[in-house]
This record gives C-alpha cells, sequence and structure tokens, in this order.
C-alpha cells in the first residue's frame, strides 16, 4: 500500500485499508488481513462477495451489451428486471424505474410526486413530510425530506423545506402504562397534526422508512401504525412514498419489508439489496394511477439520467432477484433471522450496556446505553459506536455503527446485516466477535 492516496476519503485523517478480494461472508485487504463482512458494506451484500451466477451475468453482459441511453433505447436485461420485480410487487405497483442508487431513486420519486399533483391541476402541493430519526440518502433533495439532523446541520441553509413528525420507535418514545397499539396511534396521528397544519391541498407526500435503517438502527414499527398511516395518506390526499433502501428486498424476511405492515404504498423506492453490490442500482415501483395521470397528461416523467437502465446493472440485479426467488432465500432469512435474534439476547439480553435488541430478519441492532434502567445514553463525546467498529476490524469484523440514534446527537447503535447465505457458525462467530469489541470500546 502506497503512504498516501489522492481519493478524497470519508475521512482525511486516516487511511482505509485496501480491500483486494472477497468471497461469501469474507473480504481481504492488501495486507492478508481477512474481515467478516457483517454489514454487507451498509446492507448491501445480500448474497455474499462473488456469487458466481451474478458474476457471470455481469460478464456476459459487459460483453453483449454495456450502455444505451434511454433516451434511444430500452433494454432486455431491464425489460426484464421491471417483469420480475413488479410480478410479485405490493398490490397497485405497475410500473419501474431503474436508476443508480438510493438517493437518486429517493430525488426521483420526490419529483415524481410533484409532478403528478400538477399532471391532475393540484398545483398547490408542494410540501413534503417525513419522520425525525429517518435517512433517505445524502443529495440535496433526500437530505431535505431526512430527519438525520447531524447529516443535514451543515446544509441546511440550501435545502428545501419540508417537515419532520415523531417517529415510530417503541423503544425510546412509548410512554409507561402505553399499549403498544395506543403507541402507534399517537406516533401516526402525529403525522395528521403536521397535515392539518397547512392549508388543505399543499401536502405532496410523506415519505417513511418501512423498518428505520442507519440513522436509529433497525427499528421496526409496532403492529398497525403503517395501517393507521396509510388511512391517514388517502383520507388527505397525500402520497405515500416508502423507503425501504435499506430494509427491503428480502432484508427483514419477506421480500418488501411493508408486506407484513399490510399495506402498499403509492411509490416503493429500492436499492442495496436490489443488486446486491455487483453494480450500482437503485428503483422505483410506481403505482399504475402515477402513470396513468402522467401518460394521459404531458406523457413524459420530467427526470433523467446518463444511467437510467444501465444493461449492466440491470443485468447484475436481475441475476440476484432470481437467486433469490428461486434459491429460497428469503424464507432463509426469517429462519436465520431467529438465529442470530438468539444469539444476540444470549449474549446481550442481560448486558449492563445494552438497552435494546432490535430488528427483523437479518437486519438487527443493539442500542448501547449508559445505564440500563434508565435508558441513559453515553456522553456523545466519547463516541463510542466508533470504538465499536474499531475494536470489531482489530478482530476481524465490519459492522455498521452510528451515533446520534436518539435525536441526531445523542446515542449509540450497532447493526448486523449479514448475507443470506451465512451459517449459523458464522452468525455465531459474528456475535462472539461483537461481543468482544464492545466489551474492548467499553473499556477504552
Amino acid at each position: 500500500m502506497q503512504d498516501r492516496s489522492r481519493i478524497l476519503h470519508r475521512t482525511l485523517r486516516a487511511r482505509p485499508p485496501v480491500a483486494v478480494s472477497a468471497s461469501g461472508l469474507w473480504i481481504e485487504d492488501d495486507q492478508g488481513n481477512r474481515y467478516a463482512d457483517a454489514c454487507g458494506g451498509a446492507a448491501v451484500s445480500c448474497l455474499g462477495h462473488a456469487h458466481p451466477a451474478v458474476v457471470e451475468a455481469v460478464r456476459d453482459q459487459v460483453g453483449r451489451l454495456e450502455y444505451v441511453h434511454t433516451g434511444f433505447f430500452s433494454n432486455q436485461p431491464a425489460e426484464d428486471l421491471a417483469d420480475v420485480l413488479l410480478t410479485d410487487a405490493p398490490a397497485g405497483l405497475t410500473h419501474a424505474y431503474f436508476v443508480s442508487g438510493g438517493s437518486e431513486a429517493v430525488e426521483a420519486a420526490l419529483k415524481l410526486a410533484r409532478q403528478y399533483f400538477v399532471e391532475r391541476g393540484e398545483t398547490g402541493r408542494t410540501h413534503f413530510i417525513a419522520r425525525r430519526q429517518s435517512y433517505h440518502g445524502n443529495t440535496l433533495g433526500a437530505l431535505a425530506v431526512g430527519g438525520n439532523m447531524a447529516r443535514r446541520a451543515i446544509y441546511a441553509p440550501i435545502l428545501m423545506q419540508a417537515s419532520h413528525v415523531d417517529p415510530c420507535f417503541a423503544y425510546r418514545f412509548q410512554e409507561p402504562g402505553e399499549t403498544e397499539e395506543e403507541y402507534g396511534l399517537r406516533a401516526a396521528q402525529s403525522l395528521e397534526d403536521e397535515i392539518l397544519r397547512h392549508p388543505p391541498g399543499t401536502v405532496a407526500a410523506f415519505l417513511a422508512e418501512t423498518v428505520v435503517g442507519a440513522t436509529a438502527g433497525s427499528v421496526p414499527p409496532v403492529a398497525g401504525y403503517f395501517k393507521r398511516i396509510r388511512e391517514i395518506c388517502d383520507r388527505h390526499g397525500v402520497l405515500l412514498i416508502l423507503d425501504e433502501v435499506m430494509s427491503g428486498m428480502g432484508r427483514c424476511g419477506s421480500l418488501h419489508a411493508c408486506t407484513p405492515e399490510g399495506i402498499a404504498p403509492d411509490i416503493l423506492v429500492v436499492a442495496k439489496g436490489l443488486g446486491a453490490g455487483f453494480q450500482p442500482i437503485g428503483a422505483l415501483l410506481v403505482a399504475g394511477n402515477i402513470i396513468a395521470a402522467i401518460r394521459d397528461g404531458s406523457g413524459s416523467f420530467q427526470h433523467g439520467h446518463t444511467y437510467l437502465s444501465h444493461p449492466v446493472a440491470c443485468a447484475a440485479a436481475l441475476a440476484v432477484q432470481r437467486e433469490l426467488r428461486e434459491g429460497g432465500l428469503v424464507a432463509r432469512v426469517g429462519a436465520m433471522g431467529e438465529v442470530l435474534s438468539d444469539l444476540l439476547t444470549e449474549r446481550f439480553g442481560n448486558h449492563a450496556h445494552v438497552g435494546d435488541i432490535r430488528g427483523r430478519g437479518l437486519f438487527w441492532s443493539i442500542e448501547l446505553v449508559e445505564d440500563r434502567a434508565s435508558k441513559r445514553p453515553f456522553d456523545p463525546a466519547r463516541k463510542l459506536h466508533a470504538r465499536v467498529k474499531e475494536a470489531a476490524m482489530a478482530r476481524g469484523l465490519l459492522v455498521y455503527p452510528m451515533g446520534g440514534t436518539i435525536d441526531g446527537t445523542v446515542g449509540d447503535h450497532v447493526t448486523l446485516a449479514p448475507p443470506f447465505t451465512v451459517t449459523e457458525e458464522e452468525l455465531a462467530m459474528i456475535v462472539a466477535r461483537l461481543g468482544e469489541a464492545v466489551e474492548a470500546a467499553l473499556a477504552s
């Protein structure tokens, strides 16, 4: 490894190791160190690394057709991928739109929602509502609707205005004596209150992660919450956009994280597990009534990127999706998720500094607290989550840590999102190494 790098890395105060190869759960760097990728980067590598069927699909497509612009052509991998995704999509979703990642997909969803209302003559609908402690991407529109205050802070003066309502985060915000149903209704009511705070006909859409990802750490909704949200959106003519960039495509034990909630969104945003990291790709799955409004109005979506429906990216994602569906991997996520839940509970269930263990499928987090009884978080200056990451890497383990769990400033959690192919033995190793890393971080 050279002494210096000319890359603008995520931090300029340290140089990351250089990865040179990967297979299955494991990544190797140029010094020969091996790391168990227990988080899939950012819940991306759902098939593990170097999956032969996907590698072959990418190689084949590069040799056939590497790129065409959608202003001139469609391409067969994109057409086939759309067919596969929409065959078992939530009810009412009829069309797909392929971009290069989650942030691009959220940007497209915001613009599509706006155009839908313009086509209908409801030009006053310009306002978007999302939730505190959410994350929807790092482009300016996605950052504006996102509720990650730390990531928004320095860009706040150049972001469009958006509202942020209560999250559905039972561990932190359910009140003593309040039932799960009561809490879900109260959390949902904050959306209706915010809609009513604006003049009628001015709110375009509500955007939410079905299972909250990086900002709060694998937070599932309480039962009934999203049904109430769907009712509120319908009553006020507001579109429901669900962000399943991190939680979708099988990660939570069902192909779509919204399926167990018994609802369908107007726009569903997917990415990470769509292409499993083999190529950059994200997508919108869009309801037929939105498509019809544009088709019967101006006739085209006023948006686009150079790499829409990229043939190689779509070919990779198509191979990934076929593996998920034909290989029984989504069902396997449920079974392995129970194993992971049990292992985490056994290791951390009585830990003095683990306040909550939460998640679904193979998407789990532990929240670290200074005092378990009061749920008091650690001083953020300690950066405990970063210490856990460092200690884990020293033990050959990759985890996904985050600070600001509670309000963007305080709180620490660590997320696991291993590949759907993970074995019970690998899960046991992951939890054991995480336990060692947590103890080392607490002692430092």
